[in-house]
Protein backbone atom coordinates (compact mmCIF):
# COMPACT_ATOMS: atom_id res chain seq x y z
CA UNK A 1 0.00 0.00 0.00
CA UNK A 2 1.28 3.14 -0.91
CA UNK A 3 4.24 1.76 -3.11
CA UNK A 4 3.12 4.17 -6.04
CA UNK A 5 4.40 6.84 -4.13
CA UNK A 6 7.77 5.37 -3.18
CA UNK A 7 9.65 7.15 -6.39
CA UNK A 8 8.77 10.70 -5.15
CA UNK A 9 11.80 11.92 -4.01
CA UNK A 10 13.76 8.83 -4.68
CA UNK A 11 16.12 11.70 -6.68
CA UNK A 12 16.95 8.71 -9.32
CA UNK A 13 17.87 11.59 -12.35
CA UNK A 14 15.86 14.84 -11.04
CA UNK A 15 18.12 15.89 -7.95
CA UNK A 16 16.83 19.47 -8.15
CA UNK A 17 13.51 19.69 -9.19
CA UNK A 18 13.54 23.46 -8.28
CA UNK A 19 16.20 24.00 -11.02
CA UNK A 20 13.59 23.57 -13.69
CA UNK A 21 10.78 25.76 -12.20
CA UNK A 22 9.36 28.89 -13.88
CA UNK A 23 11.05 31.38 -11.46
CA UNK A 24 14.15 29.90 -11.12
CA UNK A 25 17.10 32.10 -12.08
CA UNK A 26 20.93 30.76 -12.48
CA UNK A 27 23.88 32.29 -11.77
CA UNK A 28 24.85 33.03 -15.14
CA UNK A 29 22.69 33.75 -18.17
CA UNK A 30 24.41 31.24 -21.12
CA UNK A 31 23.99 32.94 -24.20
CA UNK A 32 23.14 35.89 -23.11
CA UNK A 33 26.33 37.30 -21.92
CA UNK A 34 26.20 40.43 -24.78
CA UNK A 35 23.07 41.50 -23.49
CA UNK A 36 24.21 41.46 -19.97
CA UNK A 37 26.42 43.89 -20.89
CA UNK A 38 24.22 46.28 -23.04
CA UNK A 39 21.50 46.42 -20.24
CA UNK A 40 24.22 47.00 -18.14
CA UNK A 41 25.55 50.33 -19.75
CA UNK A 42 21.69 51.67 -19.78
CA UNK A 43 22.41 51.95 -15.96
CA UNK A 44 25.83 53.70 -15.59
CA UNK A 45 24.48 56.24 -13.91
CA UNK A 46 23.19 54.48 -10.71
CA UNK A 47 26.76 54.57 -9.92
CA UNK A 48 25.91 57.91 -8.64
CA UNK A 49 24.27 59.49 -5.63
CA UNK A 50 21.19 61.06 -7.92
CA UNK A 51 21.63 58.88 -10.60
CA UNK A 52 18.90 56.73 -12.64
CA UNK A 53 18.16 54.17 -15.39
CA UNK A 54 15.63 52.86 -17.80
CA UNK A 55 15.26 50.01 -20.46
CA UNK A 56 12.52 48.69 -22.37
CA UNK A 57 13.45 44.93 -22.79
CA UNK A 58 11.56 43.14 -25.70
CA UNK A 59 11.41 39.50 -27.60
CA UNK A 60 9.69 36.75 -28.27
CA UNK A 61 8.49 33.67 -25.73
CA UNK A 62 11.06 32.50 -23.84
CA UNK A 63 14.01 34.52 -25.18
CA UNK A 64 14.99 34.87 -21.38
CA UNK A 65 13.60 38.86 -20.63
CA UNK A 66 12.35 38.38 -17.42
CA UNK A 67 15.18 35.81 -16.51
CA UNK A 68 18.08 38.99 -17.87
CA UNK A 69 16.04 41.53 -15.58
CA UNK A 70 15.84 39.60 -12.57
CA UNK A 71 19.63 38.66 -12.33
CA UNK A 72 20.79 42.29 -13.64
CA UNK A 73 18.81 43.67 -10.29
CA UNK A 74 20.07 41.26 -8.14
CA UNK A 75 23.78 41.92 -8.96
CA UNK A 76 23.68 45.21 -9.77
CA UNK A 77 21.92 45.22 -5.78
CA UNK A 78 25.03 43.34 -4.91
CA UNK A 79 27.59 45.36 -6.84
CA UNK A 80 26.83 48.66 -5.36
CA UNK A 81 25.65 47.75 -2.07
CA UNK A 82 28.89 49.60 -0.54
CA UNK A 83 27.81 52.70 -2.74
CA UNK A 84 24.18 52.68 -2.34
CA UNK A 85 21.27 51.09 -1.22
CA UNK A 86 18.74 49.53 -4.23
CA UNK A 87 15.80 47.58 -3.54
CA UNK A 88 13.66 46.28 -6.79
CA UNK A 89 9.99 45.31 -7.04
CA UNK A 90 8.48 43.52 -9.92
CA UNK A 91 5.05 43.93 -10.99
CA UNK A 92 3.88 40.96 -13.73
CA UNK A 93 1.00 43.46 -15.35
CA UNK A 94 -0.61 40.04 -16.52
CA UNK A 95 -2.57 40.84 -12.68
CA UNK A 96 -1.82 44.26 -12.58
CA UNK A 97 -3.13 45.74 -15.53
CA UNK A 98 -4.73 49.27 -14.20
CA UNK A 99 -2.58 52.18 -12.54
CA UNK A 100 -3.64 52.09 -9.00
CA UNK A 101 -3.10 48.16 -8.91
CA UNK A 102 0.39 48.43 -9.99
CA UNK A 103 1.27 50.82 -7.70
CA UNK A 104 -0.39 49.31 -4.71
CA UNK A 105 2.13 46.07 -5.78
CA UNK A 106 5.07 48.37 -5.46
CA UNK A 107 3.65 49.92 -1.72
CA UNK A 108 3.00 46.47 -0.89
CA UNK A 109 6.46 44.80 -1.66
CA UNK A 110 8.14 48.02 0.31
CA UNK A 111 5.53 47.92 3.00
CA UNK A 112 3.39 44.64 3.14
CA UNK A 113 1.52 46.45 6.33
CA UNK A 114 0.38 49.00 4.13
CA UNK A 115 -3.37 49.33 4.24
CA UNK A 116 -5.54 48.65 1.29
CA UNK A 117 -7.74 51.81 0.78
CA UNK A 118 -9.11 53.30 -2.50
CA UNK A 119 -7.18 55.58 -2.99
CA UNK A 120 -6.25 57.66 -6.34
CA UNK A 121 -2.86 56.92 -8.71
CA UNK A 122 -1.68 60.10 -7.54
CA UNK A 123 -1.98 59.86 -3.58
CA UNK A 124 -0.47 56.07 -3.79
CA UNK A 125 2.21 58.28 -5.89
CA UNK A 126 2.77 60.48 -3.05
CA UNK A 127 3.01 57.47 -0.60
CA UNK A 128 5.67 55.81 -2.26
CA UNK A 129 8.14 58.36 -2.58
CA UNK A 130 7.78 59.04 1.17
CA UNK A 131 8.62 55.29 1.16
CA UNK A 132 11.72 55.88 -0.57
CA UNK A 133 12.90 58.76 0.66
CA UNK A 134 11.63 57.61 3.94
CA UNK A 135 13.86 54.16 3.63
CA UNK A 136 16.78 56.15 1.73
CA UNK A 137 16.66 53.63 -0.69
CA UNK A 138 16.81 53.75 -4.95
CA UNK A 139 13.85 51.67 -6.11
CA UNK A 140 14.31 49.92 -9.43
CA UNK A 141 10.63 48.95 -10.92
CA UNK A 142 10.27 46.14 -13.58
CA UNK A 143 6.82 46.18 -15.10
CA UNK A 144 7.07 42.77 -16.76
CA UNK A 145 4.35 42.15 -19.77
CA UNK A 146 3.60 45.34 -19.79
CA UNK A 147 1.42 45.16 -23.03
CA UNK A 148 -1.24 44.30 -20.83
CA UNK A 149 -1.23 47.64 -19.09
CA UNK A 150 -1.10 49.69 -21.54
CA UNK A 151 -3.91 48.35 -23.44
CA UNK A 152 -6.02 48.15 -20.34
CA UNK A 153 -5.06 51.30 -18.22
CA UNK A 154 -2.77 53.59 -21.07
CA UNK A 155 0.82 54.80 -20.66
CA UNK A 156 -0.15 57.68 -18.20
CA UNK A 157 1.53 55.67 -14.86
CA UNK A 158 4.41 55.07 -16.90
CA UNK A 159 4.87 58.98 -17.31
CA UNK A 160 3.60 59.64 -13.58
CA UNK A 161 6.48 57.05 -12.49
CA UNK A 162 9.18 58.57 -14.76
CA UNK A 163 8.44 62.20 -13.16
CA UNK A 164 7.82 60.92 -9.73
CA UNK A 165 11.13 63.84 -8.91
CA UNK A 166 9.81 66.54 -10.21
CA UNK A 167 9.69 69.59 -8.65
CA UNK A 168 10.89 67.40 -5.38
CA UNK A 169 14.50 68.75 -3.27
CA UNK A 170 15.98 65.23 -4.09
CA UNK A 171 16.41 63.08 -7.10
CA UNK A 172 17.59 59.96 -8.54
CA UNK A 173 15.09 58.40 -6.48
CA UNK A 174 13.61 55.35 -9.01
CA UNK A 175 14.44 53.70 -12.41
CA UNK A 176 12.21 51.80 -14.56
CA UNK A 177 12.29 48.51 -16.79
CA UNK A 178 9.66 47.60 -18.88
CA UNK A 179 9.50 43.94 -20.17
CA UNK A 180 7.38 43.03 -23.24
CA UNK A 181 7.16 40.28 -25.97
CA UNK A 182 5.94 43.64 -28.25
CA UNK A 183 7.72 46.44 -29.75
CA UNK A 184 5.92 48.49 -27.60
CA UNK A 185 7.98 51.77 -28.27
CA UNK A 186 5.38 52.72 -31.58
CA UNK A 187 2.60 52.70 -29.20
CA UNK A 188 4.07 54.46 -26.03
CA UNK A 189 2.87 58.74 -26.13
CA UNK A 190 6.20 60.96 -27.27
CA UNK A 191 6.16 62.15 -23.51
CA UNK A 192 6.75 58.74 -22.33
CA UNK A 193 9.34 57.32 -25.06
CA UNK A 194 11.64 60.84 -24.49
CA UNK A 195 11.61 60.10 -20.71
CA UNK A 196 12.16 56.51 -21.65
CA UNK A 197 14.91 56.94 -24.85
CA UNK A 198 14.85 55.52 -27.93
CA UNK A 199 18.22 54.20 -26.99
CA UNK A 200 17.48 52.77 -23.93
CA UNK A 201 15.88 49.94 -26.14
CA UNK A 202 16.89 45.78 -25.82
CA UNK A 203 15.52 43.68 -28.28
CA UNK A 204 16.37 39.82 -27.58
CA UNK A 205 16.55 37.68 -30.39
CA UNK A 206 15.07 33.43 -29.95
CA UNK A 207 18.13 30.96 -29.10
CA UNK A 208 19.50 29.04 -31.35
CA UNK A 209 20.40 25.70 -31.24
CA UNK A 210 23.47 26.21 -29.80
CA UNK A 211 22.27 28.03 -27.17
CA UNK A 212 19.54 25.67 -26.43
CA UNK A 213 21.92 23.33 -25.96
CA UNK A 214 24.17 25.97 -23.58
CA UNK A 215 20.87 26.06 -21.24
CA UNK A 216 20.09 22.12 -21.27
CA UNK A 217 23.97 21.64 -20.42
CA UNK A 218 23.49 24.24 -17.64
CA UNK A 219 20.39 22.87 -16.40
CA UNK A 220 20.92 19.39 -16.50
CA UNK A 221 24.22 19.99 -14.64
CA UNK A 222 22.29 21.71 -11.73
CA UNK A 223 19.02 19.90 -11.65
CA UNK A 224 19.73 16.22 -12.82
CA UNK A 225 22.20 13.39 -10.97
CA UNK A 226 25.40 12.67 -11.94
CA UNK A 227 25.36 10.49 -14.80
CA UNK A 228 22.24 10.04 -15.34
CA UNK A 229 22.32 11.92 -19.09
CA UNK A 230 24.49 11.88 -22.33
CA UNK A 231 25.68 15.05 -23.91
CA UNK A 232 23.99 13.11 -27.16
CA UNK A 233 20.62 13.15 -25.03
CA UNK A 234 20.77 16.63 -24.56
CA UNK A 235 21.77 17.75 -28.22
CA UNK A 236 18.46 15.55 -29.00
CA UNK A 237 16.38 17.95 -26.75
CA UNK A 238 18.03 21.41 -28.04
CA UNK A 239 16.99 20.18 -31.65
CA UNK A 240 13.75 18.99 -30.65
CA UNK A 241 13.44 22.41 -29.16
CA UNK A 242 15.39 24.77 -32.08
CA UNK A 243 12.63 25.63 -34.21
CA UNK A 244 10.64 27.73 -31.18
CA UNK A 245 14.10 29.30 -30.35
CA UNK A 246 11.95 29.19 -27.03
CA UNK A 247 14.25 28.55 -23.43
CA UNK A 248 11.15 27.56 -21.57
CA UNK A 249 10.84 24.64 -24.06
CA UNK A 250 14.22 22.76 -24.26
CA UNK A 251 14.00 23.17 -20.72
CA UNK A 252 10.18 21.39 -19.97
CA UNK A 253 11.80 18.85 -22.81
CA UNK A 254 14.61 17.90 -20.34
CA UNK A 255 12.34 17.98 -16.99
CA UNK A 256 10.01 16.24 -18.87
CA UNK A 257 12.54 13.15 -20.31
CA UNK A 258 13.79 12.67 -16.34
CA UNK A 259 10.61 12.47 -14.93
CA UNK A 260 9.63 10.03 -17.87
CA UNK A 261 12.71 8.52 -17.25
CA UNK A 262 12.22 7.64 -13.08
CA UNK A 263 8.42 6.68 -14.10
CA UNK A 264 10.34 3.60 -15.58
CA UNK A 265 12.40 3.16 -12.44
CA UNK A 266 15.14 4.06 -14.56
CA UNK A 267 18.37 6.33 -13.54
CA UNK A 268 19.24 7.48 -17.10
CA UNK A 269 17.53 9.26 -19.45
CA UNK A 270 17.53 7.50 -23.33
CA UNK A 271 16.26 8.73 -26.17
CA UNK A 272 13.32 7.11 -26.23
CA UNK A 273 12.27 9.41 -23.10
CA UNK A 274 13.29 12.45 -25.58
CA UNK A 275 11.29 11.08 -28.51
CA UNK A 276 8.00 10.72 -26.67
CA UNK A 277 8.48 13.72 -24.40
CA UNK A 278 8.51 15.45 -27.53
CA UNK A 279 5.65 14.00 -28.56
CA UNK A 280 3.21 14.48 -25.85
CA UNK A 281 5.13 18.43 -25.86
CA UNK A 282 4.23 19.05 -29.52
CA UNK A 283 0.99 20.34 -31.72
CA UNK A 284 2.76 20.71 -34.85
CA UNK A 285 3.52 17.10 -35.57
CA UNK A 286 1.57 16.14 -38.61
CA UNK A 287 1.86 12.00 -39.99
CA UNK A 288 -0.26 12.72 -42.84
CA UNK A 289 2.68 14.97 -44.23
CA UNK A 290 4.49 11.79 -44.73
CA UNK A 291 1.51 10.37 -47.06
CA UNK A 292 2.55 13.03 -49.76
CA UNK A 293 6.56 12.00 -49.61
CA UNK A 294 7.83 10.13 -52.79
CA UNK A 295 7.92 6.67 -52.47
CA UNK A 296 11.64 6.35 -52.43
CA UNK A 297 11.85 9.18 -49.78
CA UNK A 298 9.41 7.06 -47.66
CA UNK A 299 11.74 3.97 -48.05
CA UNK A 300 14.31 6.16 -46.96
CA UNK A 301 12.63 7.62 -44.12
CA UNK A 302 11.69 4.19 -43.03
CA UNK A 303 15.22 3.12 -42.86
CA UNK A 304 16.52 5.57 -40.63
CA UNK A 305 13.54 5.44 -38.04
CA UNK A 306 14.43 1.57 -37.78
CA UNK A 307 18.03 2.72 -36.89
CA UNK A 308 17.10 5.68 -35.03
CA UNK A 309 14.57 4.20 -32.74
CA UNK A 310 17.10 1.63 -31.28
CA UNK A 311 20.21 3.82 -31.44
CA UNK A 312 18.89 7.78 -31.31
CA UNK A 313 20.84 8.60 -34.65
CA UNK A 314 22.10 7.07 -37.23
CA UNK A 315 25.34 8.21 -39.27
CA UNK A 316 25.45 9.90 -42.89
CA UNK A 317 26.80 6.15 -44.07
CA UNK A 318 24.30 3.86 -42.57
CA UNK A 319 21.85 5.75 -44.08
CA UNK A 320 22.50 5.51 -47.48
CA UNK A 321 22.88 1.54 -46.28
CA UNK A 322 20.12 1.52 -44.67
CA UNK A 323 18.19 2.79 -47.38
CA UNK A 324 19.50 -0.52 -49.66
CA UNK A 325 18.38 -2.96 -47.37
CA UNK A 326 14.64 -1.58 -47.14
CA UNK A 327 14.79 -0.91 -51.32
CA UNK A 328 15.43 -4.75 -51.09
CA UNK A 329 12.70 -5.91 -48.77
CA UNK A 330 10.53 -3.71 -51.31
CA UNK A 331 11.98 -5.06 -54.17
CA UNK A 332 13.01 -1.46 -55.51
CA UNK A 333 16.15 -0.36 -57.24
CA UNK A 334 18.03 2.11 -55.06
CA UNK A 335 18.37 5.58 -56.57
CA UNK A 336 22.05 7.11 -56.88
CA UNK A 337 23.89 8.73 -54.14
CA UNK A 338 22.52 12.34 -55.40
CA UNK A 339 18.90 11.72 -55.19
CA UNK A 340 19.58 10.07 -51.40
CA UNK A 341 21.41 13.01 -50.69
CA UNK A 342 17.95 15.53 -52.19
CA UNK A 343 15.93 13.60 -50.25
CA UNK A 344 17.72 13.72 -46.78
CA UNK A 345 17.93 17.03 -47.72
CA UNK A 346 14.31 17.29 -48.17
CA UNK A 347 13.65 15.77 -44.94
CA UNK A 348 15.76 17.76 -42.66
CA UNK A 349 14.29 21.19 -44.65
CA UNK A 350 10.81 19.74 -43.70
CA UNK A 351 11.56 18.97 -39.86
CA UNK A 352 10.97 15.81 -40.10
CA UNK A 353 14.99 14.60 -39.59
CA UNK A 354 17.73 16.63 -38.11
CA UNK A 355 21.15 16.77 -39.81
CA UNK A 356 24.75 17.76 -37.88
CA UNK A 357 27.27 18.99 -39.12
CA UNK A 358 30.68 17.67 -40.64
CA UNK A 359 31.71 15.18 -42.89
CA UNK A 360 29.94 12.24 -41.32
CA UNK A 361 26.25 13.57 -39.95
CA UNK A 362 24.40 12.37 -37.35
CA UNK A 363 20.96 12.32 -37.95
CA UNK A 364 17.95 12.29 -35.47
CA UNK A 365 14.51 12.54 -35.77
CA UNK A 366 13.68 15.25 -32.67
CA UNK A 367 10.07 15.98 -33.88
CA UNK A 368 8.56 12.73 -34.04
CA UNK A 369 8.09 8.94 -32.67
CA UNK A 370 10.13 6.70 -35.01
CA UNK A 371 8.35 3.65 -33.97
CA UNK A 372 5.30 5.48 -34.76
CA UNK A 373 6.31 6.72 -38.01
CA UNK A 374 8.28 3.37 -39.05
CA UNK A 375 4.64 2.04 -38.48
CA UNK A 376 2.41 3.72 -40.92
CA UNK A 377 5.75 3.79 -43.34
CA UNK A 378 5.46 0.30 -43.30
CA UNK A 379 1.35 0.62 -44.41
CA UNK A 380 1.76 3.18 -46.59
CA UNK A 381 4.63 2.08 -48.84
CA UNK A 382 3.04 -1.54 -50.12
CA UNK A 383 0.05 0.28 -50.78
CA UNK A 384 1.87 3.19 -53.09
CA UNK A 385 3.55 0.40 -54.83
CA UNK A 386 1.12 -1.75 -55.92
Amino acid sequence: MGTYLDRIGAGLVLAHPEVFGFDYVPQELVGREHAQKELASMFVGLAHPEGTGRAVVTGPVGSGKTALVKRFCVDMIRHLSNARSIKNVHVNCRNATTASRVIQKVIKDLDPGYPDRGLGVGELLTSLRRMIIAESVHLIIVLDEVDHLLRHGGDDVLYKLLRIDEDMDSTGTLSLILISQEQILDILEGAVISRMGRSNHLRLPPYNENGLLAIARQRAKAGLTNGSYSDETLVLIAQAAAPTGDARRVIELLEGSARRAEIQGRNSIDSKDVQRTVITHSINVDLLDIDRLPVHSMILLLGLCRKIRRTGTITSGETEQNYKVVCEEFDEKPKGHTTVWKYIKQLAQDEKVEGGKGRTQHITMPHMLPSDVARRLELLIPARLK
